[in-house]
């Protein structure tokens, strides 16, 4: 699949999204996006930087770390998988790719959207799409 594939799938099948962006975490750039209306580039930009904070963030990879070696696991794998951020207007719902987990779709809806809905419709393009 494409990334622009991604990005219309999800604008078609997550409920009530009004923005869509693929954020690629090993470079921290954003791959493309697509929403219904339009945005200045610092905005997009900040968008990727983020998301590679939210999951990436050094205390986030700390709290990984230690539950690592506390548990005894010895894998690069990271722990945080999904991440939703419900903010004033909008529900914001950031997922890794199941067979590319550098990559993380990012999806914004509106709040009145069902959550648990969304969510599934998020991990269910997450699990199957790769680029």
């Amino acid at each position: 699949m494409s990334v622009q594939t991604i990005l219309t799938k999800t604008m078609n099948e997550v409920p009530k999204a009004v923005a869509a962006g693929i954020v690629d975490m090993s470079t921290g750039m954003l791959l493309g996006v697509k929403t219904v209306d339009s945005h200045p580039q610092e905005v997009l930009d900040l968008v990727s930087a983020a998301t590679k904070d939210l999951f990436e963030g050094d205390n986030v990879t700390t709290i990984e770390n230690t539950f690592k070696r506390i548990r005894g696991v010895e894998t690069n794998e990271r722990y945080f998988k999904e991440i939703i951020v419900m903010s004033t207007n909008l529900v914001h719902i950031f997922a890794r790719l199941k067979s590319m987990p550098s990559v993380v779709t990012v999806v914004v809806c509106r709040t009145d959207m069902n959550l648990g809905l969304g969510l599934m419709k998020v991990r269910s393009i997450s699990a199957s799409e790769n680029i």
